[in-house]
């Protein structure tokens, strides 16, 4: 905006005119050297006059003592200048970069932090650029004349406000436990073993980050609460990615987002990035071939998943395997292959017990928890959810608290999932079976009802 600086002679030129920037360079001394700063100034090489331009000069200057540098936030480089132009990316601050940064500005106030405050403060700003670490934590030396434990806070306010911006990742807070998941014992036992799996006592044991982990089953079965549960338990921050946010309609936007997603992920790591419904964003198109952006987005990301070195574990979950490219589910991309089935009766008394707990603790024992799972054959854990908000509007239009008849009631008149989409969950529990996925469950991946039909026809 403001033409070239430094030189009083040239000072202002180019002003608002980028060909005549360019053009500049023309008119120096051969013999000069320079180094040539030019600020956001991506903006115009999707121009064919600037990119005719910047060819010609790249050629011109090979003989002389002279470099362009072009700054940018974003990488957009049309084709053509593919072979001119070199990119040097700039990651985010490491951990000992943020020590070094707020050490620095202790050290301006004279304060000094126990150690165990000082990591917390470290770890709460990764993610952040360096100038957004300074300024929130200049605004709570302005605040209280120090920096407190109580500013993490603080930090992890900017780091969802930098997050959201990227409208890419969202930073999700979850409080869900592993206790608020009825059944899925084989699940369960598995990511329990794996609690401690990022601390440094298993690095210097030997073990590898855990990659990551891919749910398949049925809408309403428990897979999306798994992965907010995975973030608590492990004590990770959650990134839940919308997969369809990195498309864009500009030429190269869709891949620089996705370059974006991946370097933030990483610089959060450890943390678990929780991909819903992976199933829907990668389908569509014939990952064999040359299927324009979404195959080189599909590309890049596959080929972070297989060769990331960082703790970002992913939880990806997906209701039709029949869509998900054969690549995705290739060994080396997912630690693990999870069916996650309809629940059986057993399970469905302990999702019974957990809702119930958290709506009505005090007179749980006023529940027929047996009578409810026998009575709801094929239903899934949300169908369970929504069965005992009916029975509560029930309760609530009579002002009274609602009983098991009135959760029976509701339950009669809700039609359940696995009696509207009987051949899509037929070929998930088939495709389960087979062997080609671990079981969730301890129990049968067959939904009762096909148990039902099976022993009808045994007798």
């Amino acid at each position: 905006m403001d033409g070239y600086q430094g030189n009083p002679n040239d000072a202002g030129f180019g002003k608002r005119n980028p060909l005549q920037a360019l053009e500049f360079l023309e008119k120096l001394p051969t013999t000069a050297a320079a180094v040539f700063i030019l600020r956001d100034f991506h903006r115009f090489l999707d121009d064919v006059s600037v990119s005719r331009k910047l060819r010609n000069l790249a050629r011109l200057l090979k003989s002389q003592p002279k470099n362009i540098v072009i700054l940018s936030s974003t990488i957009t480089i049309p084709d053509d200048l593919g072979e001119v132009l070199t990119v040097v990316e700039f990651p985010l601050p490491s951990a000992t970069e943020i020590q070094v940064e707020v050490e620095r500005l202790l050290l301006t106030t004279g304060q000094s932090l126990e150690p165990r405050t000082l990591d917390e403060l470290v770890r709460s700003g990764q993610g952040l650029s360096i100038e957004r670490i300074r300024r929130v934590l200049a605004r709570a030396i302005a605040t209280h004349g120090e920096l407190r434990p109580e500013d993490v806070d603080l930090i992890l306010a900017e780091k969802r406000q930098t997050i959201r911006q990227t409208q890419i990742l969202d930073f999700y807070p979850t409080a869900a436990n592993i206790s608020d998941i009825g059944g899925l014992d084989n699940l369960k036992d598995w990511l329990l073993r794996r609690g401690g799996a990022f601390s440094d006592r298993a690095r210097q044991y030997g073990l590898p980050h855990p990659r990551g982990l891919l749910l398949v089953g049925i809408q309403g079965t428990g897979k999306s609460l798994t992965a907010k549960a995975i973030a608590h338990h492990w004590h990770l921050p959650l990134l839940r990615l919308d997969v369809g946010r990195l498309f864009g309609g500009l030429v190269g936007e869709s891949e620089s987002r996705t370059r974006q997603m991946i370097q933030l992920a990483e610089a959060l790591a450890p943390c678990v990035l929780w991909i819903d419904e992976i199933d829907k964003a990668f389908s569509g198109f014939d990952s064999r071939g040359d299927a324009g952006t979404a195959s080189r987005v599909f590309g890049t990301f596959i080929t972070w998943m297989a060769e990331k070195m960082t703790p970002v574990f992913v939880v990806a979950t997906a209701n039709n395997i029949q869509s998900l490219p054969p690549e995705m589910l290739r060994k080396g991309r997912f630690d693990e292959i999870f069916f996650v089935g309809l629940p059986s009766q057993e399970e469905r008394r302990a999702i019974f017990a957990v809702h119930l707990s958290r709506l009505r603790p005090h007179t749980l024992k006023q529940y027929d928890l047996d009578r409810l799972a026998y009575e709801t054959p094929d239903f899934s854990g949300a169908e369970i959810e929504q069965t005992l908000v009916e029975a509560m509007h029930i309760g609530f239009s009579q002002n009274r608290d609602f009983t098991t008849d009135d959760i029976l009631e509701a339950a009669s008149q809700i039609v359940p999932l696995a009696r509207t989409a009987q051949e899509q969950i037929q070929f998930l529990q088939d495709w389960a079976a087979s062997g080609k996925a671990r079981l969730a469950s301890k129990h049968t991946p067959l939904s009762n009802r096909i148990q039902r039909q099976i022993q009808q026809s045994d007798s």
